[in-house]
Order: structure tokens, then sequence, then C-alpha cells
């Protein structure tokens, strides 16, 4: 058990999760308290053991599912479906073993000559064949799998290792003797027609075990590659189960961001070294520099004002800018959030008071804060703000409007955000639509474009994170 644990907590390390010496022995530990029977159990403490981060659990999750269980329970249901196709033909398969079991006896075991797997396929003993798979896939050097164009070549390796063909050929060999023996064609028929199946299985099941592998080895990558996939995805076009998995992406992207700002603010609160105050700080030294005298550098923290554009045709965009913006909120000294089709609502309070993902969807579906029903109204919508939270906006505030300017020919009334961008440190637009259709249609992106400091396509979390960049580092 011992080594098992060892090598899982290698996998977690070659799939990120960190994973100490001293952890991998609290799980020993922790193990010799609690019974090893009970699944949830064992999966809770190596958990609770080995992962430190929150962010780690679904990967834990996964590998403990491929490593520990996953796989007997495939191969269980291999056999499963092998015998239902049997029983869905009318045959009784226990009454067939039986008379099976009543022949084998009179042959003797010394007749049997049979091999390991032969006799385990012919048992169906589920626990002797995963050991035996296991095994053949350690000789099979299956640990070196790569790619998916690599399955098929490591089952056919596993597949020699146990001598499959060869099991096959033995008890075919059982069943002509049985033959001599007077048992009768009906019962050979179904025999033979059950080993097949069985043959069926067990190469279904060393599939399913190389497939497994190929994800253990290479769970890090697979998941990269997932999440790269996810990062170009355009927001437009994200199904149920792509916003899903988009939260978690975005939490990892986020969390990547403030580690890079935090190594940075701490680079920049040390400062350049200042030679001048070096040199007076030590003339009582003689001159020797032993004290150094840095330059202090402090970059504040500004205050984020949002406006969020919540129609139907960009809420997409507009949840996962949101998620977004409010994961890196210790960037900022104080964020407000308004959200409009029209209507301008406030909805900073949502997110001061509910988990981020609750707020987002109180946010996106307006609610008692705004219709959410109507025709979009950007210059409605910035005239309220102009008209009432124009004082909220100082020197230290940033701007970010998202939305597709698309105004339906109403007054854009660009001269509400050219007062907002005069009284702000800066303003940004993000926009999830090509700079090719800006001011096409019914957008007014044309109007608004010159009172905007910046201005960005962003459909895909890929443009988002680089626009962020520019925000906060």
């Amino acid at each position: 058990m011992q080594k098992r644990v060892l090598e899982f907590a290698n996998l977690l390390r070659k799939s990120g999760v960190r994973v100490s010496t001293a952890e991998s022995i609290d799980a020993f530990i922790a193990l010799d308290e609690l019974p090893l029977e009970d699944r949830e159990v064992f999966k809770d403490a190596l958990r609770a053991t080995m992962v430190k981060r929150s962010l780690d659990v679904p990967t834990y999750d996964r590998l403990f599912d491929l490593y520990w269980s996953g796989f007997y329970d495939g191969l269980r249901q291999s056999f499963d479906e092998a015998g239902a196709g049997m029983e869905a033909r009318g045959l009784d398969l226990d009454e067939l073993m039986e008379r099976l079991k009543q022949q084998l006896e009179q042959m003797g075991e010394g007749d049997l000559d049979l091999s390991q797997l032969a006799q385990a396929l012919l048992s169906q003993d589920l626990s002797v064949l995963e050991q035996m798979i296991r095994q053949a896939g350690e000789q099979a050097d299956v640990g070196r799998i790569e790619n998916m164009l690599q399955v098929g070549f490591f089952t056919r390796r596993i597949l020699e290792q146990l001598g499959a063909q060869g099991a096959g050929e033995e008890l075919e060999g059982l069943f002509q003797r049985l033959a001599g023996m007077g048992m009768s064609d009906e019962d050979l028929g179904a025999l033979r027609e059950l080993l097949e199946k069985l043959q069926e299985a067990l190469r279904a099941s060393v599939r399913d075990f190389t497939q497994r592998e190929l994800q253990k080895q290479n769970f890090d990558y697979i998941e990269k590659f997932r999440r790269e996939t996810l990062l170009e995805k355009s927001f437009y076009s994200l199904t149920e189960a792509d916003i899903a998995k988009m939260r978690e992406v975005v939490t990892r992207l986020a969390q990547k961001v403030k580690n890079i700002l935090s190594i940075r603010r701490r680079r920049l609160k040390r400062g350049k070294f200042d030679l001048h105050q070096t040199l007076r700080k030590n003339m009582h030294h003689g001159g020797v520099p032993f004290e150094l005298i840095f330059k202090e550098r402090r970059k504040d923290r500004p205050k984020l004002v949002i406006l969020c554009d919540v129609s139907s045709s960009v809420a997409n965009v507009s949840r996962f800018m949101l998620q977004f913006m409010y994961s890196l909120q210790e960037a900022f000294t104080k964020i407000r959030t308004f959200v409009f089709v029209a209507e301008l609502g406030d909805v900073t309070h949502v997110f001061q008071e509910k988990d981020i993902n609750e707020a987002i969807d109180m946010a996106l579906e307006g609610g008692d804060v705004i219709n959410v029903y109507t025709r979009s109204n950007f210059g409605y919508a910035f005239h309220e703000f102009w008209k009432n939270h124009l004082a909220s906006i100082d020197k230290k505030t940033t701007v970010i409007v998202i939305g597709d300017a698309r105004n339906n020919y109403n007054d854009p009334r660009a001269w509400c955000l050219a007062d907002i961008k005069n009284k702000a440190k800066n303003l940004l637009w993000l926009n999830p639509e090509s700079p090719g259709a800006w001011g096409f249609g019914d957008s007014v992106m044309d109007k608004y474009l010159p009172h905007t400091d910046i201005a960005e396509e962003v459909r895909n979390l890929r443009q988002l994170s680089k626009v962020v960049d520019k925000l906060v580092l």
C-alpha cells in the first residue's frame, strides 16, 4: 500500500499538485488509523493530508478516480455487459456455469493445465484480472505513453504480455475435450460465445486501462491543453458545459495575474538604489556604505468603476469579465459595479454580500434593479451615470465599460462619456465585437472611441487577460 501511495503522490506532483515528503508521511499515519475498505474515508484521508489549495481539489479528485478505482469499475462494467449480452439471448449463465463446473470436476484438476489468465477468464475473477493487467502494463512500460496515437500500440503490447491469444486457444482446447466427454453442442456453443464476449471484454478493459494511463501520465498536459482551448474560445460560442469549466479557468488565470502583480509590487516598493542618500547616511562610517538606501516607489491601487452591459447578446461576455475583475479585487482600493441595458443599476452591494458566482448571476438577471428585457440604449445609461454618479469619479479611478455599443439607433450622448473620461484616471472599453464592425449598423463605437484611453476587442479569456495586464501591472 505504501508503494502505491508514493506512486500516487508522484502522480500528483507531476500534475502540478505540490505534495511534500512530510505530507506523504502524514498520509501513511492517517491510513494506519482509518479503515481502508471505506473508499470515501480513504479518499478524504489522502486529500486532507496531500492537498493544500482548493484549486487543486478537482485535479486530485480526477486523479484519485483514475489511479485508485476508475479502472476496476470499468473492468466490472465490461464483464457485466458480456454476461448481460448472453442473458439477453435467453441463456441462463448460472446454470451453464454449474454444468461446466460438474464437467471440470469429472476431468480433475490435474488434467486442466490452464494458464492463470485462462482460469481467471473462465471464472471471471475480476480481482485477479485487474492485478494481471496492471502487471502486464508495467512489463509493457505503458508509463511511457505520450499521446492518443500510442493507445493501440500499448494495448497490443499489454495483451501480448498477458498471453491473451494463448489463453483463448487453451480454452478452445478445453471445450473440445469437453465435447469428447459428452457435453451437448448447445452448451458448447454457448460457452464458445461466452468466451468470445469475455475476450472482447478483456480487450476493451485493456484499452480502457491504457487510456487511463495516458490521462494519468499526461494529466497536466491534457488539462493545460483544455485550458488553452477555453482561453481561445469565443464567449459567444460557449456551451453550458464550457461555462462551468470556464469558472475554474478564470480563477486560475486571475491567480496567475495576482502572483505576477505581487512580485512586481514588491520590487517597486523597494525602488532604485539612492546613491546620494546612501553617502549621506554613511558619513559617520567614513563614507563606507554599510547602510544602503533605496528610493521609495509606491504605486497606489486604483479605484475601479465598471459599467457593464447585461443585455442578452453579451451576457456570456459580461459574466466572465465581471468574474475576472472581482477575482482581482485586492488589486484595487474599491470596486463599484453598475449594470445596464437602458436603465442603470448599482449592484456593488450584491458583490459585497454574495458569493462571486451567485452575485454575477443576480447582476446579469437584473431582478428588481433594472429591466433587462428592454432594448439596449448606451446613451441613456451613460446620461444616468453622468447625472447621478459622476461625483464618484476622481483621478485615481479607472473606468471600464463592457459592451458592444449596439445602441439601436438611439442618441449615443457621447458627451457624457467625454465628461466621465475627463474626470477619471483612464477609461477602458472592452468590446466583444471585432473592430471591423465598430461603427456599422446600429453600432456607435466610432462615436465613443475618441473618449477612451484604451478600446480593445475582448471576445475570449486570452484577450481579456492581456487587457487586465495593462490595467493592473
